[in-house]
């Protein structure tokens, strides 16, 4: 076959999205040494895969995302490569693609928080991009050949909400980064003060600040833990600067934290490279985790890589991909938050236990066996 993969989102710009398609890339170019494959990128992640696979080559297909060149375009670029297979790594499938496809549907985020809350746009440009995205997600929910979810909760939310059978649909767990390869540990203290302003203990989020990621909710449970418990503390949140992270950050200091010495101690990291992110992680008290949906939660398993407990929220999958390696709270309850991220804190019995057990919960996924399994996938339906 020649299969194709969308892999435009390819790279740590392109978040989680953009971790799973270059994981999905690389493990089949170590899984798969018969099939052809054309990999779809965008001029800006273009030099970041080079080709280790003879049977593996990139082609430059440079349409932003979610975008009407997107929609026109790609389905005759996909076309001049003469694909019989094409994996779309997110719902974005051009509505004019009809040839054979497999599709990977990570949430249904959107369909649940459809808010103009999410979104940049005037309520009547946000209402036609909100019903083109459920016109697109249905259409390619409906014509793909499989639906690959990263969970079994993003399964059965699939089916709940497009009555699709479940033999259609396939769970592929993702992996965890091997991030620790990359930690040199001799100066990471200076670098924490000098790069990130951190001096102090510190909670740690990595990831956006969309609404459904409850970051306000958890900057409440910090001020909680500062005041009512006492506990020196710093919050470092690390995700590219966008709308919403300088939305949070006003909101924050002007609506949420009215008392002085509260707001300084939270830590806007940015966007922060795979070379620094080992340090940020390893100097961590506590990973939290405040998310009202998700569909895997990559983030907390990279934490518990690293040696740090994790506090999650208990809403959606988190319980099945954290198991018992992590302490749940109720992510609209700051105060319960707050809670349950001090208990952490304050016993080193706890700490240690949620260490041992997220080190043994981590062996549960690897990206070596995603990428075998998604290869099945494509040999089923081809």
């Amino acid at each position: 076959m020649v299969i194709g993969i969308d892999a435009r989102f390819f790279g740590p710009k392109g978040k989680g999205l953009g971790r799973y398609t270059q994981k999905l890339t690389e493990s089949l170019a170590e899984a798969d040494k018969q099939n052809d494959y054309v990999i779809f990128l965008r001029r800006e992640n273009f030099g970041e895969f080079q080709p280790q696979n003879s049977h593996f080559k990139k082609v430059l297909a440079d349409y932003r995302w979610y975008s009407l060149a997107e929609q026109i375009f790609l389905p005759f670029a996909i076309a001049k490569q003469k694909i019989d297979l094409m994996h779309f790594p997110h719902f974005n499938v051009p509505i004019f693609y009809f040839k054979p496809f497999v599709v990977t549907i990570h949430d249904l985020i959107l369909r649940h928080f459809s808010t103009r809350r999410a979104s940049r746009l005037g309520s009547v440009k946000y209402w036609f991009k909100n019903l083109a995205y459920q016109m697109v997600i249905w259409l390619a929910i409906k014509r793909a050949k499989k639906i690959i979810t990263v969970s079994r909760y993003v399964k059965k939310d699939i089916i709940r909400c497009f009555g699709i059978k479940a033999e259609r649909i396939i769970v592929t767990y993702e992996g965890t980064s091997n991030m620790s390869s990359r930690l040199e540990i001799g100066g990471s203290k200076q670098i924490l003060k000098s790069k990130f302003q951190i001096s102090k203990q510190y909670l740690l989020y990595v990831g956006n600040a969309y609404p459904h990621k409850n970051l306000e909710r958890l900057i409440e449970a910090f001020e909680i833990l500062i005041k009512k418990y006492q506990i020196d503390l710093q919050l470092v949140l690390v995700g590219e600067e966008d709308y919403f992270y300088r939305r949070l950050k006003k909101e924050a200091e002007v609506v949420i934290l009215q008392s002085k010495g509260v707001f300084s101690r939270i830590v806007f990291a940015g966007f922060v490279s795979d070379d620094d992110l080992p340090i940020l992680y390893q100097g961590a008290g506590v990973y939290v985790f405040p998310s009202l949906c998700e569909g895997f939660g990559l983030p907390s398993l990279e934490a518990m890589s690293f040696g740090v407990p994790v506090a999650s929220s208990n809403a959606t999958c988190l319980t099945e991909i954290l198991g018992q390696a992590a302490v749940y709270f109720d992510p609209l309850n700051p105060r319960d938050m707050a809670e349950k991220i001090s208990q952490i804190l304050n016993s080193d019995g706890l700490r240690q236990d949620l260490i041992q057990k997220g080190f043994e919960q981590i062996k549960k996924y690897s990206w070596k066996r995603m990428g075998e399994e998604t290869l099945a996938i494509y040999q089923k339906v081809k």
